[in-house]
């Protein structure tokens, strides 16, 4: 299963090599457009993109990136809650 985590478009930084930097929930990464460059790339700046192992894999509208963000961060808790119930379960069999 892939992947994609939503980021917006911030700024081209490479043209020539399709680059651009992306904000990832307050994280700034360099990623390439080259998959989603169908238009001008100074037309994907504010855009939101889902992004795979550092290429924007398509574009998305805010909603939907609002969407997944938010599912992410549930899995995040999720996973946060199983390795409690990890530790805790390590504590009892430690215990006994």
């Amino acid at each position: 299963m892939c992947l994609g985590i939503p980021g917006q478009i911030v700024e081209i930084t490479d043209e020539a090599r399709l680059m651009a930097m992306s904000d990832v929930s307050g994280v700034r990464r360099e990623i390439c457009l080259a998959p989603v460059a169908a238009r001008p790339l100074a037309d994907l700046v504010g855009e939101w993109v889902l992004i795979h192992v550092g290429f924007a894999m398509a574009v998305i509208d805010a909603d939907e990136a609002a969407e997944t963000l938010e599912a992410l961060r549930g899995l995040g808790e999720a996973q946060e809650t199983m390795e409690a119930m990890a530790e805790g379960q390590k504590a009892l069999e430690g215990s006994s």
